[in-house]
Formats: C-alpha cells, sequence, structure tokens
C-alpha cells in the first residue's frame, strides 16, 4: 500500500522561518523515520519533510508539489532509483530538482551511474548518520542557493542590459526619462518609480525635499516623470529615507569634476510593507550611473543644437542687416548727394530760403541713416548677449520731460501731443540708456505711422510696485494678421507703403522692457490708430547668465 506522510519541525507561529521542503522516497518505514529524526534535529536549517513509499506516489508528488529536494532510495518496489531519474525529467519537462540517493550498499557502478543522471550525492544506509545526512542536505541546499542566485543575478542582469539599451538608444531627454521609470517599475515590481529633477541649486537630499512642493502646484521647480499605479498614493513632501522609498541621485560630472545632482530616481511602494533588497538599490545606482551618461548625452545634443539654431539666427540675421542696409541707405544717399550736388553747382544762384531746403534734407536723410546704424548695433548687441544692463535711480516725470522735448523736432501742426501722469512713481529704478531706447522708439513710431496727424496720447501711470506707460495714436493702424510677428527684427505692417523703416524698432523696444523684468502689449485696428502699454517693475535685478 503507498502512503504520504508530512511533518515538520514545530515551532512557535511567529518564530517560523521558511523552511525547506524535502520529499523523502524510501519503501522502508524505519528508514524514512531514521531521515525525517536526523533531518528535524538539524540546528541550520528547518525542513518540511513529505514522504511517499513508491515511486509513483513520489512522481505525483513532484507534479503536484514542487520540492526543494529529494531524497531518493536506488531500490524501490515499481522501479530503480535511475528510472526513477529518468521518469522524473520526463515528467517534469526536463526541470532540475537536485536528488541525493541513498541505498543499502555501497556500488560504485550504481554511484556513477546516479552522478552521470545529475544526482548531486550519494550516501550508504549502513554508515549514514546524522551529522553526515545533514551535511550532505546542506550541501545541497547551500548549492541551490548559490545557482538560484547566480540565475536570478544573470536574469537581472539581462534585464538590466537590455533596459538600458532601451535607454542609450534615445537622445531625446523626455524619452529617456520616461523609459527609464518604466522599465525600472517593471523590472523591481514596485509601485511607482520616478526620476525628479532638483532645482539648480539643491544639492543634496534633504534640502530637495524642503525645497518640492506639491506635484500639481504650478509653481513647483521639479521636473518630475513617473511609472506605475495612478493609485498609487505618493507625496513629495515624505521624508526621502522613509522605508516605503528607494532613493539615489542622479549626479552628472563633467570635466571630471563632480557636480551637484541633477536629480534623484526614486523608486516606491505604497501598498503593503517592502523590505528593499541590497541587490534592488544597486540596480537603481547602476541604472542612475547609465542614465547620467544618457542625460548628458541628450543635453549636449540639445546644447549643440541650439547652438546650431543661434548660429543660423545670427547668419540670417546679418543677411538681412546686409539687405536691409542696401534697400533703406540707396534712398537717402540719393536725396543727400542730389542735394549736396545742387548746393555745390547752383549754391551762389539759390536764394537762403532753398539753400536751407537742400540743408534740412542732408540733414534729416543724415538723422535717418545714422538711427538706421545705431538700431543695427543695438540689434546686434542683443542677438550676442552682450547687451549691458546698469539701473540707477529715475525721476520718470523729468526723464519724460526731456524725451518729450528731444521729439518735439519731429512733431508737425498736424499733430496734438498730450500728455498726463499719475500716481506714485518714486522709488523706481532703471537703465537710463535702455529706456531711453524704449519710449523714444515708441513716440517716433506714433509720429511716423501718423502721417495725417492726430492725437497722440501718452499716459503714465505709478503703482506700488511697477509703473505703466501707454502711448495711444490715431494713426494708420496695424492689420490683424500682421501683429504676431511684430516683435521679430525686420518685420514690419504690410500697409506702411513708403513710410521708411527698418522693422527694428519694436523688437529692440521689446529685448529692452525684457531686461527690465517688464511686459510690452499692443492693440491695433488698421485706420484707427495703436496702443502700446508697457509694464515695468520699479525695481528689477537681472540675473547673471
Amino acid at each position: 500500500m503507498t502512503m504520504l506522510r508530512k511533518s515538520i519541525r514545530p515551532l512557535p507561529h511567529f518564530l517560523m522561518p521558511n523552511a525547506w521542503k524535502l520529499l523523502i522516497i524510501d519503501d522502508c518505514a524505519t528508514d524514512r523515520k531514521i531521515y525525517r529524526r536526523f533531518l528535524l534535529k538539524d540546528p541550520h536549517h528547518y525542513y518540511q519533510i513529505l514522504e511517499a513509499d513508491s515511486a509513483e506516489v513520489g512522481l505525483g508528488l513532484c507534479q503536484h508539489t514542487p520540492c526543494d529536494l529529494i531524497l531518493l532510495d536506488f531500490c524501490l518496489p515499481d522501479m530503480s532509483g535511475i528510472e526513477f531519474l529518468d521518469e522524473l525529467r520526463q515528467k517534469t519537462f526536463g526541470s532540475s530538482v537536485p536528488v541525493i540517493m541513498l541505498t543499502g550498499r555501497g556500488d560504485e557502478e550504481i554511484a556513477v551511474q546516479a552522478m552521470k543522471r545529475g544526482v548531486q550525492d550519494y550516501l550508504v544506509k549502513q554508515h549514514l548518520k546524522a551529522d553526515v545526512l545533514q551535511l550532505a542536505v546542506r550541501n545541497v541546499i547551500k548549492q541551490l542557493c548559490l545557482q538560484t542566485q547566480l540565475q536570478k543575478t544573470q536574469e537581472r542582469q539581462r534585464l538590466i542590459a537590455t533596459m538600458l539599451l532601451r535607454i542609450r538608444q534615445s537622445l531625446d531627454l523626455e524619452e529617456i526619462l520616461y523609459t527609464a521609470v518604466r522599465e525600472v517599475q517593471q523590472l523591481l515590481k514596485c509601485d511607482r518609480v520616478m526620476v525628479c529633477q532638483s532645482h539648480p541649486k539643491i544639492d543634496d537630499q534633504q534640502t530637495w525635499q524642503n525645497h518640492t512642493t506639491d506635484q500639481n502646484n504650478s509653481n513647483n521647480s521639479l521636473l518630475c516623470y513617473w511609472a506605475g499605479s495612478d493609485d498609487c498614493n505618493f507625496n513629495l513632501l515624505e521624508p526621502l529615507d522613509s522605508k516605503a522609498n528607494l532613493v539615489v541621485p542622479i549626479t552628472l560630472s563633467h570635466k571630471e569634476v563632480v557636480s551637484q545632482p541633477w536629480g534623484f530616481l526614486i523608486a516606491h511602494q505604497c501598498t503593503g510593507k517592502r523590505e528593499w533588497q541590497s541587490d534592488e538599490l544597486e540596480i537603481l545606482y547602476e541604472v542612475s550611473v547609465q542614465l547620467a551618461i544618457a542625460i548628458q548625452q541628450a543635453e549636449l545634443l540639445a546644447q549643440t543644437k541650439a547652438a546650431l539654431e543661434k548660429e543660423k539666427q545670427l547668419n540670417a540675421f546679418k543677411s538681412q542687416i546686409v539687405a536691409t542696409i542696401s534697400h533703406e541707405y540707396r534712398t537717402p544717399l540719393a536725396s543727400i548727394l542730389a542735394a549736396a550736388s545742387t548746393l555745390k553747382q547752383h549754391g551762389d544762384h539759390l536764394d537762403e530760403f532753398k539753400k536751407q531746403k537742400f540743408l534740412h534734407i542732408i540733414e534729416q536723410k543724415s538723422r535717418h541713416m545714422s538711427k538706421l546704424i545705431d538700431d543695427m548695433l543695438v540689434m546686434n548687441q542683443f542677438e550676442l548677449n552682450k547687451t549691458k544692463f546698469k539701473t540707477i535711480p529715475l525721476d520718470l516725470e523729468q526723464f519724460f520731460s526731456v524725451l518729450i522735448s528731444e521729439q518735439q523736432q519731429f512733431f508737425s501742426d498736424r499733430h496734438e501731443f498730450i500728455f498726463n501722469s499719475s500716481g506714485n512713481h518714486k522709488g523706481f529704478w532703471g537703465d537710463q540708456g535702455l529706456l531711453r531706447l524704449i519710449f523714444s522708439n515708441l513716440m517716433t513710431n506714433a509720429i511716423k505711422y501718423s502721417p495725417q496727424g492726430g492725437k497722440i496720447e501718452l499716459h503714465l501711470t505709478g503703482q506700488e510696485s511697477e509703473v505703466i506707460f501707454s502711448i495711444q495714436d490715431q494713426g494708420i493702424g496695424i492689420p490683424i494678421e500682421d501683429q504676431t510677428n511684430l516683435f521679430q527684427p525686420f518685420c514690419r505692417g504690410s500697409n506702411v507703403d513708403t513710410i521708411p523703416g527698418t522693422g527694428l524698432g519694436l523688437a529692440i523696444t521689446k529685448a529692452c522692457v525684457e531686461l527690465h523684468g517688464g511686459s510690452i502689449t499692443l492693440e491695433s485696428q488698421p485706420d484707427q490708430g495703436t496702443k502700446v502699454t508697457i509694464c515695468l517693475p520699479k525695481q528689477h535685478i537681472q540675473e547673471s547668465s
């Protein structure tokens, strides 16, 4: 009669560790009892022991209840131990279960056959003692642990290599980060994995934690990419040394000098308790190193593209300068040459009025050409990021009085200039040269593009922390479709007709406003005039580039 018996060394429930599952296949009940007694006395391991008195029962157990180790008697009533091994490999599709062969007699030929079939050890029953059996089983378990660990390490290394290859295949930063968090989350099988970029001034995990705001806050200074459960309740304000989190820094290195962390790679577990293993931490560190390399490559590519684009823009700007100068200089030069030639050849025969008229033409056209050169030089400084910015306290009332006086030479009898000032202008600091460019450009435009005259209204309003300036004319206005690119260099309205200009004035104005930390807006309708509004903070400190 076949039988199955199970036994385990009794322990209090709270002390019970994971037990190794052993299967004893022997038709002798006395021998099985001896093996069980020996094993349950092992001070190093705990065993859950299953027993079978025939090969058939043993094979059935192996198919339905996976075991860690088999103690196999060579002589069984229904087949030999060698036949059992062959049958076991066939029924378990070649899976390898460690086997220790037991026999009543020491037969070298049987031992060789057993070893060829993959048996880990061969013990003779007559010489069997408790320490011998315990040692043999412990050795097999040790080998099994090493083999399992090796397989686990190889599998993880394979997955890591595959993951790193996918990360390194892209040079797009966003794609790199999304790929990294997705692959690591699948590898570690945790609830969520994140890559969070830290603020440039943050150089350690604690400062990063203190600086972080809620993920949904629009003022958040972090770029955060994550993969995993949407239901995972992760709070960036949670302490980084929490047992729920595994955190490693992502540190970029430049020219062999280690810099502050670019960000952090975080594995998070919120469902149930997770005991993080040392090899999982090693995986994160390995990924962080490769991620840092990929990030540097992506940033280098982005910088190269930006530099190429900047160079392309500069070349286009230079070409546009040449074209503009060629076009804008031709007409005033022709006028100057014609006026100068007339004065030279017929000056003695011209009355004083005509002489002054020709001199006025020369002066006006020369000023136009000088202004063109000045605009080109200023715009070039902005394009090269070499514009100097130095603020001083300014009395805006006096500043505008002087500026208006300078612009009066361009006024005609058809223009009515109205200036209103209100509010508190005290405490304003600005770059006087750049402010002169801003407001002289706007006043000149208001006059130039109002050839039929009309009112030009200028309003200056002082508030607690900013000043607001607006200038409204009744000129030709700007078509709606032209307004989008109007602040770009060399862009002008399509309705300017023969009114001279380079299209640099508003571009220069916008650049000067932005250096002051301000904003500029424009409202216009064709034939209904244009209103430009500028808001400037009373004090602005330009950040170092």
